[in-house]
């Protein structure tokens, strides 16, 4: 059996292009609708002028498709070529998509949100590439536009990381197993294997914790600011201050520093 890992800024297209086919079935659990219906009006909150949307690393479409239903212009990118094909067999030619690794995402527009969820930056392993990332992000925001994205916190790396999940859909038998440890600390990078039934090839995720401190001091060198920081568990209810221990992931609010 082959195994297909994203290495050190390089490859994670692979680990995804490997499992974008059952994607959907792994994460049929998660509520999406609720996850956003509680956040983007906290987002919302701190001033948005339009409803233009730019989501990177959108997935299979999960992330974005409720809000272009309710009538947002949406333009989505990712890195993994399969996840973005199985994007547009579901909306058209109603979005605009594209492939792009968020490190060098090019200038796509002048956009009123920019997303990305789902912990997609903690596949991120180096803190310079995560400033990368957030620079090419800032570059398409519009006058006072946000950006929103979310991190896994330390209880999620200590829980979902270390331990073996499976799921059943439609057939299929897909398993996940972290390879981290309950007692690995801030700032760890975490890895973890999903396997598929009858699957030539498993995939693995590396993925690295970033604490608040350091995220905070990436945005700055990426010429943005914080203007909210704080943590949900499963009931995705925003909770402040940021609990590490406690909430399951961190959701950063930023916009263009000012002068």
């Amino acid at each position: 059996m082959k195994t297909v890992r994203n290495e050190n800024g390089q490859g994670a297209e692979r680990a995804y292009d490997a499992i974008a086919a059952v994607y959907d079935d792994f994460t049929a659990h998660h509520d999406y609708e609720l996850w956003l219906g509680n956040l983007l009006p906290r987002i919302e909150s701190h001033g948005i002028r339009g409803r233009r949307l730019l989501d990177v690393a959108c997935g299979t479409g999960k992330s974005f498709i409720p809000l272009l239903e309710d009538g947002w212009e949406v333009t989505a990118c990712d890195v993994s070529a399969a996840m973005v094909e199985i994007a547009r067999e579901k909306v058209g030619d109603e979005a605009e998509l594209a492939v792009a690794d968020m490190r060098e995402l090019p200038v796509f527009g002048e956009f009123d949100l920019i997303w990305c969820l789902d912990d997609a930056v903690n596949y991120l392993l180096e803190g310079e590439e995560l400033e990368r990332a957030l620079a090419a992000m800032g570059r398409n925001l519009g006058p006072q536009g946000l950006l929103a994205f979310d991190v896994n916190t330390l209880a999620s790396y200590r829980t979902f990381f270390a331990e073996e999940v499976t799921v059943e859909q439609r057939g299929r038998r897909m398993t996940w197993r972290g390879h981290g440890s309950p007692e690995q600390g801030a700032g760890a990078i975490f890895e973890a294997s999903l396997t598929v039934e009858g699957a030539d090839e498993v995939s693995v995720h590396r993925s690295r914790h970033y604490p608040e401190a350091e995220v905070l001091a990436a945005l700055a060198a990426a010429g943005l600011e914080a203007v909210d920081v704080f943590g949900h568990d499963h009931a995705v209810i925003p909770e402040q201050p940021l609990d590490e221990v406690r909430h399951t992931k961190a959701v950063y609010v930023a916009r263009t520093a000012r002068g």
